[in-house]
């Protein structure tokens, strides 16, 4: 038996808005479930109280930023959160260490690299440039585009989850990363390489001259990259998917499926894009990059 905590809100940018449904769901959240499996656990027999386990799927985030050339996070890097999203998914980490410790809970923590793949909702990166190019709408590029990311298949990912819930250690922390660092910018001249390819009689082929750099978002971290040594060594788990592999299973995911994504961006979608990005003006900087 096991609960596999995924929940939470997770996108940056909203966080930065609405800061308070981010420590709702994030923190009392997060505080809510370990009381009820903590109960829950508490009413099993001995035999089955050793096999229960709770794992909290976090993020590479809560550790901050790191410089062009620093190591990769691994999982005794001190936290270091900088936004109101990592700040909250750093509180629901120390929660679940503490009902480890203070209360016997059998828990576990994940903290995993950016994630990518099918039924990703397109306020994500690589949604969003996916939707935004198949209708020709500009591609919005935050600040010069080198911020970098460590981007993680979503099957690898829930195989690396599968591996703590049967082999992780209680009370241990995993990092789950790709080993796919790429700048924002290169995910998304991959993505519209891949558009020309699989859509050639798109009419807004080449999808690259609809990119467009404007105004970075506050706080916006330069550089995350995952360690993933000690899940690799301890459980054995690899990931399986190259981005290369990953990010053309996903583009042709996507492209058979427009009536989800034609479903998911009604609505209150658009009135979050319109807030998000019709203010954003073009940056001046970002423009020099590419010259």
């Amino acid at each position: 038996m096991a609960i596999v905590h995924f929940a939470a809100e997770s996108h940056v940018d909203r966080s930065i808005t609405e800061p308070e449904a981010f420590l709702r769901t994030n923190i009392d959240g997060t505080f809510v479930l370990l009381q009820a499996a903590l109960t829950y656990f508490k009413s099993l027999d001995p035999s089955a109280q050793a096999s229960f386990r709770f794992v909290h799927v976090s993020t590479d985030e809560v550790y901050g930023t790191l410089t062009p050339s620093a190591p990769a996070f691994h999982e005794d890097t001190p936290y270091a959160p900088n936004s109101p999203y990592a700040a909250s998914k750093a509180a629901s980490d120390h929660l679940v260490r503490a009902w480890v410790h203070t209360y016997g809970l059998p828990a576990l923590v994940t903290n995993c690299s950016n994630n990518y793949g099918p039924f990703q909702f397109p306020e994500k990166l690589i949604p969003l440039m996916i939707h935004n190019a198949l209708q020709g709408k500009p591609l919005p590029v935050y600040g010069d585009g080198q911020q970098i990311r460590d981007w993680l298949f979503v099957g690898d990912h829930c195989s690396a989850i599968r591996a703590v819930l049967e082999r992780g250690r209680v009370g241990e922390t995993y990092n789950v990363g790709g080993g796919n660092q790429r700048s924002n910018l290169e995910v998304v001249n991959t993505l519209c390489a891949l558009l020309d390819e699989l859509r050639p009689a798109s009419p807004h082929v080449p999808h690259r001259q609809l990119i467009r750099f404007v105004t970075d978002r506050p706080g916006h971290d330069r550089r995350y990259a995952i360690d993933p040594r000690k899940i690799e060594s301890e459980l054995g788990w690899h990931a399986a998917e190259s981005f290369e592999t990953g990010l053309r299973k996903t583009v042709q995911w996507y492209l058979s499926h427009a009536a989800w994504v034609e479903n998911v961006t009604s609505g209150a979608y658009q009135d979050w894009v319109r807030q998000n990005y019709a203010a954003r003006t073009q940056s001046a900087a970002a423009i020099e990059v590419t010259r």
